[in-house]
């Protein structure tokens, strides 16, 4: 990818000045000063210098040092439905087709065929009189490369043009968001635990959902540790916190715990967690896609009979949950979230003694780490978990 030089200051010419262009999901456009806070927080949190953020109709626009890494930076938030970088200039016909042929001849490649789409305000024009006009004046620029028009189905490279009504924006690199509302723009704290696969998926969609999330992690052997704490590496990232205060608990049992009496000993545990520190909200992986509904709504039931409210961030959530799963890094364990969706769930009965005397046994082997988030956490958590365990 070929980035124009970046010219700083919003008084500065528009020729060449490349921005960050954050197009905020569709559920995120009534939450944009909350996404805006965010974007200032993760670029101070990661180091990357910025002179300015503002709004520009629907998009938020970021002059920064580094367009490369501030984009990077930012796509690690919630409540975006892409983030590009762009070339900015005016928005009248004639800037928009020559902005549109320079950047094309700078970043496409011999032999490519090209999709340009161009949505937004146009006024005294249609789009589509932007994209023939600006198609032909490739095909004249690129004469001799090969370089050619492609079709909505069949091309190697899209330019992306945004029009607002002051300005266009010329994208030349553009990377999917993970959608979502932005983080903690509910202004509401909630407990989730991490216990397996599907669990995490749960704990990133509560994210998902603009909840301040307090992360416990429940195991039960030293092998599950290691797989867990990798998993939270990736979920971490997406907390916009210098640090992170997590909770570690391991149930001493010596059998392998079926899957309905993990998730009911975490569930457990969660509502204990949740009364002991006053919150009134608990997340849990749940969904009546997977597990037999009388098993969900006698696990909903106890936790009302508590006072606390229960989510259920995968009660809807279908194929979805493989993407979810390849956000955070899951793509080689999504065969146990198949497995445990196809599953034929058996009865089982654990006495409810057995149950208190797991989950206080647990409780007690509360270890709290306090982690400073950056690239690679894995082995910082893993030597203070394991200490005196």
């Amino acid at each position: 990818m070929t980035i124009l030089k970046l010219q700083t200051g919003w008084g500065t010419s528009l020729k060449d000045k490349i921005l960050v262009v954050v197009f905020p999901s569709i559920f995120s456009k009534n939450k944009v000063t909350s996404l805006v806070m965010n974007i200032k927080k993760i670029l101070k949190i990661q180091n990357q210098k910025f002179h300015k953020i503002g709004r520009d109709g629907d998009v938020i626009i970021v002059e920064a040092d580094d367009p490369v890494f501030a984009s990077s930076a930012i796509n690690t938030l919630f409540g975006i439905k892409g983030v590009a970088i762009a070339k900015q200039v005016t928005n009248d016909f004639e800037s928009i087709v020559n902005g549109i042929s320079k950047v094309g001849v700078d970043i496409f490649l011999k032999g490519e065929r090209f999709l340009l789409q161009v949505e937004g305000y146009a006024k005294g024009f249609v789009t589509k009189d932007i994209e023939i006009a600006a198609t032909s004046s490739l095909i004249e620029k690129t004469a001799g490369t090969g370089i050619k028009p492609g079709t909505s189905k069949k091309y190697d490279r899209k330019l992306y043009v945004c029009l607002t009504k002051l300005n266009a924006y010329i994208c030349i690199y553009y990377d999917n968001g993970f959608g979502g509302i932005p983080n903690n723009s509910q202004n509401k704290k909630i407990v989730c635990c991490v216990f397996d696969e599907l669990s995490a998926v749960s704990c990133l969609e509560t994210m998902k959902q603009g909840f301040d999330v307090k992360i416990i992690v429940c195991y039960s052997k030293d092998s599950e540790l290691l797989h867990l704490v990798k998993i939270i590496n990736q979920i971490i990232r997406r907390t916009i916190k210098p640090k992170v205060s997590l909770e570690f608990y391991r149930i001493h049992i010596n059998k392998k715990l079926p899957p309905l009496m993990l998730t009911e000993i975490t569930s457990k545990i969660l509502v204990q967690i949740a009364i002991t520190i006053s919150a009134k909200r608990i997340s849990l992986a749940l969904s009546p896609l997977i597990y037999p509904i009388d098993f969900v709504e006698s696990l909903i039931k106890q936790v009302y009979s508590k006072n606390l409210i229960p989510y259920f961030p995968l009660s809807g959530l279908d194929d979805n949950v493989f993407e979810t799963a390849k956000e955070i890094g899951l793509e080689k364990y999504l065969s146990r979230i198949e497995k445990l969706g196809g599953s034929n769930f058996s009865n089982f009965k654990q006495s409810t003694k057995e149950f208190e005397k797991i989950v206080k046994e647990t409780i007690m082997s509360k270890k709290i780490i306090l982690v400073n988030v950056g690239p690679n956490n894995v082995h910082d958590i893993l030597d203070e978990v394991r200490t005196d365990h």
